[in-house]
C-alpha cells in the first residue's frame, strides 16, 4: 500500500475551532451576560454553559 492509498483511506483528524484561551475568555463572556439576563429559563441555559465551559479549562 502507497502513502496516497493510505491518505486516502485514513480520514484526517478534525482541526480544533475553538483553543483553550478562546473557551476562557467565551467563559468571561457568558459570565458577564449573566448579569444581564431577565429570564429564569435563560439565566438556567447560560449558567449552564458557563459551567459546562468551566470543566473544559
Amino acid at each position: 500500500m502507497t502513502e496516497e492509498t493510505s491518505r486516502a483511506r485514513d480520514p484526517e483528524r478534525p482541526r480544533a475551532v475553538f483553543s483553550q484561551e478562546d473557551f476562557e475568555l467565551i467563559r468571561t463572556a457568558i459570565g458577564n451576560y449573566l448579569a444581564e439576563v431577565t429570564t429564569d429559563r435563560e439565566r438556567t441555559k447560560y449558567s449552564n454553559l458557563y459551567h459546562r465551559l468551566g470543566r473544559l479549562t
